[in-house]
C-alpha cells in the first residue's frame, strides 16, 4: 500500500519473461537514487495462457506463435540488456516453466501480507533467472516464502483457494482489457511505457 506522500507505478509482468526480471532491476536502480518514495502497484500478466493444457501443465507442442527466429532475437535483446543493466543471468529464457503458482501465490501475499510482497517478488525473480529453479514448485515457492520472513503455509492456502485462482484470472482478463499485449509494461497517472527500460527512462516518466 502506497504512503500519502508516496507516488505509485503500475507494474504488469510475468515472473517468466526476462524482460520483466531486466525492467525490475532497472526500476529498483531509478528507486534506489531517487529522492521521493516510489511505491510498485504489481498486476499479473499471463505468458502461458497459449500453452497451457486444460489439465493446468504446459503443451511443448502448443503453437503460441512465435518461430525460432523470435526467440533467437528475444535471446539476443536479453544477453544485451543484462550486459548493459549488469544483471547477472544465470539463463536468458525459459519455455518450461510456468509461473501460475508463483504468481497465485504472489497475488495472495500482496493482499495478506504487503509489507512483504516486494520481498517475496524479488525472491521469486531471483530464483528463476539467477538460481534456475523452477518458480511453479510449491516446494520451491515455500522456501521463498521463508526467504521473504513469511510464513510458508502462506504457500500451501494460496495454492488451495479456488476464489483466489478466479481472482487471478480475472487480472489476467482485466490486463488485456486494458490493452496490455506485452510485459513489462508500466504505468503512471499519465503515461504508459513498455519494454526493460533503462533507469532514466523511469526518471522521464516522473519528470526528474
Amino acid at each position: 500500500m502506497a504512503d500519502d506522500d508516496s507516488q505509485t507505478i503500475t507494474v504488469y509482468s510475468d515472473y517468466v519473461c526476462p524482460f520483466c526480471f531486466l525492467g525490475r532491476r532497472s526500476l529498483d536502480r531509478y528507486r534506489e537514487r531517487r529522492d521521493d518514495p516510489l511505491t510498485v502497484e504489481w498486476h499479473p500478466f499471463d505468458l502461458r495462457a497459449d500453452r497451457r493444457a486444460p489439465d493446468g501443465t504446459l503443451d511443448p507442442d502448443a503453437d503460441d506463435g512465435k518461430d525460432e527466429a523470435y526467440y533467437e532475437r528475444a535471446r539476443e535483446n536479453v544477453e544485451r540488456l543484462s550486459e548493459e543493466y549488469d544483471v547477472d543471468m544465470a539463463r536468458t529464457l525459459i519455455r518450461d516453466v510456468d509461473s501460475w503458482n508463483a504468481q497465485l501465490v504472489s497475488l495472495h501475499v500482496q493482499s495478506t501480507h504487503p509489507e512483504s510482497w516486494e520481498a517475496f517478488d524479488r525472491a521469486v525473480f531471483d530464483a528463476l533467472w539467477q538460481a534456475e529453479r523452477d518458480v511453479g514448485d510449491p516446494d520451491v515457492l515455500v522456501d521463498l516464502a521463508t526467504a521473504a520472513d513469511l510464513d510458508p503455509a502462506v504457500v500451501e492456502t494460496a495454492l488451495a483457494d479456488d476464489e483466489l485462482e478466479r481472482q487471478l484470472d480475472e487480472r489476467f482478463e482485466a490486463a488485456r482489457a486494458r490493452g496490455i499485449r506485452g510485459v513489462p509494461t508500466f504505468v503512471t497517472e499519465t503515461d504508459a511505457v513498455s519494454g526493460a527500460i533503462p533507469p532514466d527512462r523511469f526518471g522521464r516518466l516522473f519528470g526528474d
